[in-house]
């Protein structure tokens, strides 16, 4: 099994690891992926670090297993009447590890295949640069309900227009479309996917660490002055709302009853009302 982090040659490589899951995000990925990142910026001999899944894919998003199909309250679900405030400090410890990799010194190229969806698309978008499998598919579903990506990184990457027209729909789109969009550099065939990560990854390499850095803190400086910081903090807070307003506490009530697979499919095929709290049939 791929560990964690490695170590090999110039290049650091950070792996989320629960394949089993399609390393679907639980209460330690977050703090395990910073961890990742720290050890490989306190390492003068790594210039770039290379982010991947291990198994069939990126990452599938929060375990919906444990935070929407389970019974009762968790870290992410509270009894009503509910503190906004912790559910901002929960959410926006995630959304600040998972910006790890946007504040890191070193730059990080993400290697998507299968699946970077929901939360996991917040991790991917916080890389530097995206290389993805062509038939991979990234998006934001939650956003249908239940969910608002606090990384916010959408409109930043697409601008408003294209950020909206996924954000609207929570349309999952694959690799071609990505790169067509702007939402990633490059979409490649998944027999040359590691072969081209590894030869940015090289290439970026043989540039030194302080000048990397240099770059790396200019361009996040003008994203960063567009209001990053101040946008995830909205996105937080929305996203907190989106679970426990009337739809959201509808949505884990149909994740216990029927699995979140099935609540999941209902959401994404548009074929439940959630505000009714009823599958929508014939007029």
């Amino acid at each position: 099994m791929p560990k964690v982090y490695e170590k090999d040659g110039r290049i650091g490589r950070v792996t989320l690891n629960r394949p089993e899951v399609l390393n679907a995000i639980d209460g330690d990925v977050p703090q395990e992926l910073a961890d990742a990142v720290a050890r490989a910026n306190a390492d003068q001999g790594v210039h770039v670090i290379v982010l991947a899944g291990a198994g069939r894919a990126f990452c599938a998003g929060y375990d919906l297993a444990a935070y929407a199909q389970a019974a009762g309250t968790n870290e992410g679900v509270q009894a009503m009447p509910w503190d906004p405030m912790k559910d901002y400090a929960f959410m926006m410890r995630n959304t600040e590890l998972f910006m790890s990799l946007w504040r890191s010194y070193r730059p990080v190229i993400c290697k998507v295949h299968g699946f970077a969806v929901a939360g996991g698309s917040d991790i991917a978008l916080c890389s530097d640069i995206i290389l993805m499998e062509e038939t991979a598919e990234i998006g934001y579903m939650p956003v249908r309900v239940w969910g608002c990506p606090t990384t916010a990184m959408w409109v930043y990457r697409l601008g408003p227009e294209r950020a909206k027209r996924m954000l609207f729909t929570g349309d999952r789109i694959d690799g071609r479309e990505a790169e067509k969009l702007g939402l990633v550099y490059r979409a490649v065939p998944a027999s040359d996917l590691d072969a081209q990560v590894d030869a940015l990854a090289t290439r970026i390499a043989t540039v030194p660490v302080n000048q990397l850095m240099m770059q790396k803190m200019v361009v996040n400086q003008a994203v960063e002055a567009m209001g990053l910081l101040e946008t995830q903090r909205l996105a937080t807070i929305f996203d907190g709302i989106t679970r426990h307003s009337p739809e959201g506490l509808n949505f884990k009530a149909r994740a216990e009853s029927v699995g979140w697979k099935q609540a999941v499919r209902e959401r994404d095929e548009g074929t439940f009302d959630w505000t009714a709290n009823r599958p929508i049939g014939p007029e």
